[in-house]
């Protein structure tokens, strides 16, 4: 009997440990569930929170940028805080601030506190973009630790596609509501409409911090602190006991090392070190071309680039949604590839398609944006004496201005034309987002002070850190561009769509995966959680500088420019991929660390 239990308690062990890494990735994916829903829960309850709030465009900007700000924040000082209090904490307290942040936005009645829910919600982001992967590379084993860091990104994308669905699930309640009752039942769904699409991401937040509470603390964090008991029992939750072992003592040869050389009286472990400094400049790079791929900004205003390429409205929500489907999709063909064929693999791989398709889309663009016709003179002209424009830009109004401007040539035609006007007051540049003249629900095109001028001196500081408040509170309306051009058939908006179909596939399976795991496997264990934040902040200092650009630049050189230079940054992350970055799968994060050192594996 004693025989055939010894032979079952291998089994036994093996069992449980597949069933606590199981749960390790159940928990990150709840994590990266979260930072989907982040990132995409705005896009569905803002025309609604627009409609109702009575906030002016200027504070409806902000409260959509408090997410990033927080992000920003949290994101500097999330490594001190993990190497600090530990990554098991920090997890708890990301998910508790993004609890908190649901009822601070679902009932509030005012801009201080809707700024304050979603700043919540953004140093949540900040904190779980940094702890979860960051936990994921100390727990999992090496031959795990691609898939479980890919399981984090896969809930992401599936985040993001659940923020569209119920966005496109609430327009259709509002649809049915709107085609039923009266002006004030509508107004009264429409802000209880965006209340409720911030109540439905509660539950992941609440089941995220019910899982951190249960799993155990990183076993390299428990070793730095001495606790080299605790982090052996640590391991055997996800390890053989053999592994365990082997793991323990790469550690504590890695800790000798270190040891011995400082009672040298060198200075050989210095920040300096190349096993430090190379790692950090090949993360800090790949992190920032990550997001200048365009990755946010394509997401961002995916709908307003499949209108002005030719789809219908309905048709360009729709795209959407199947855009956040092929991103969750590929992101399972990430997971399974990772692993096997490694990742310097898959980020060739993925940003070669990146490239290819950034191209392919800007040459569809630069084909129509050729044919456009500038009449700001005449729409200045319409400015009224408060120093604000109302304009409906029909056919009728299509025609007149076209005429007006001399066109004669018959490839923009007026019952198709779109109309996009770039303005400013003072040191403020703003844009009208593209109307369409065959849009038959259309609204005027509205230009107000309020639209481009902040309301206090914190909005200006981050619209424009260099422009003068005061002189713009009572400069004129100065139309820089006013652009007619021609809206291409729904058969180009669709080829359109696959181009960004294409990118979001090969971003999914190569970068959207892999770049976590740059992230936190080329980190050395002395830097690697604040090494991680200086990275992240990078990362999102390079995705607000294109978030900022994004519109100004597409206004005065079209979307094609955009493209292009979307996939020059690729290209060099391309080149970065191919020619600096070694292959870590399979390797322990002590032998990559050896690797960088020049003392190891390689």
């Amino acid at each position: 009997m004693t025989a055939v239990n010894s032979a079952n308690q291998p089994t036994q062990a093996s069992a449980a440990n597949r069933a606590y890494n199981l749960f390790l990735l159940l928990v990150a994916g709840l994590g990266g569930l979260l930072y989907g829903v982040d990132v995409g829960i705005i896009g569905g309850a803002l025309p609604y929170l627009e409609a109702t709030s009575g906030l002016t465009p200027g504070q409806l900007s902000v409260i959509v940028a408090a997410v990033l700000l927080g992000s920003v924040l949290s994101t500097l000082f999330a490594g001190l805080i993990a190497d600090w209090v530990g990554r098991k904490p920090l997890m708890i307290l990301s998910g508790v601030a993004f609890i908190a942040s649901i009822p601070v936005i679902a009932l509030s009645h005012g801009y201080e506190a809707l700024f304050l829910g979603r700043l919540l919600q953004g140093i949540s982001a900040g904190f779980i973009g940094v702890v979860v992967p960051l936990y994921l590379a100390e727990c999992l084993s090496a031959s795990t630790r691609g898939k479980g860091t890919g399981v984090f990104q896969w809930f992401l994308t599936l985040g993001i596609v659940v923020a569209a669905l119920v966005g496109i699930y609430y327009s259709y309640c509002v649809q049915a509501v709107a085609s039923a009752s009266d002006a004030a039942t509508l107004f009264a769904f429409k802000e209880q409409t965006w209340r409720r699409i911030f109540w439905v991401s509660l539950p992941p937040g609440v089941l995220f911090v019910l899982g951190s509470l249960l799993v155990t603390e990183s076993p390299r964090w428990l070793f730095r602190r001495g606790n080299k008991d605790r982090a052996y029992q640590v391991l055997l939750r996800s390890r053989t006991a053999e592994q365990a072992t082997v793991e323990l003592r790469e550690m504590e040869e890695t800790a000798q090392t270190v040891a011995t050389r400082s009672m040298g009286g060198k200075i050989a472990d210095s920040l300096l070190r190349r096993k430090y400094l190379i790692p950090f400049l090949l993360a800090c790079i790949i992190l920032s071309c990550n997001t200048a791929t365009g990755i946010n900004s394509i997401i961002g205003y995916n709908t307003g680039i499949l209108l002005q390429s030719g789809l219908s409205d309905l048709h360009a929500h729709w795209g959407y949604v199947i855009f956040t489907c092929v991103n969750f999709l590929m992101t399972i063909v990430g997971m399974m590839l990772v692993d096997r064929k490694g990742r310097r693999f898959l980020l060739i791989l993925g940003t070669s398609g990146i490239i290819i398709s950034l191209v392919t889309v800007g040459i569809l663009f630069l084909r129509t944006e050729k044919l456009s016709v500038d009449c700001h003179n005449l729409i200045q002209a319409k400015v009224d004496a408060s120093q604000e424009l109302s304009l409906k830009f029909d056919p009728t109004e299509a025609t007149h201005l076209l005429a007006a401007s001399g066109y004669s040539a018959n490839e923009i035609d007026p019952r198709r034309a779109s109309l996009e006007i770039i303005y400013s007051y003072g040191d403020f540049t703003s844009s009208t987002t593209f109307v369409r003249s065959d849009d038959q629900a259309i609204t005027p095109v509205q230009i107000t002070r309020a639209s481009a001028v902040p309301s206090n001196k914190v909005e200006s500081f981050f619209k424009n850190p260099f422009a003068n408040l005061e002189a713009a509170q009572t400069a004129p309306l100065q139309i820089k561009k006013a652009l007619i051009g021609r809206v291409p058939e729904e058969s180009h908006g669709w080829l359109v769509a696959l181009g960004l179909y294409a990118f979001m596939a090969f971003y999914a399976m190569g970068p959207g995966v892999c770049v976590w795991l740059a992230l936190s496997e080329l980190m050395p264990t002395r830097i690697r959680s604040n090494g991680m934040s200086i990275a992240l902040v990078l990362n999102q200092s390079v995705s607000t500088t294109l978030a900022a650009i994004f519109l100004p630049f597409v206004s005065k050189f079209g979307y094609s420019s955009m493209f292009f230079l979307f996939s020059l940054f690729t290209l060099v992350y391309f080149l970065v991929a191919a020619i600096f970055l070694p292959e870590t799968k399979g390797k322990t994060l002590e032998e990559i660390e050896a690797h960088f050192e020049g003392r190891g594996a390689h």
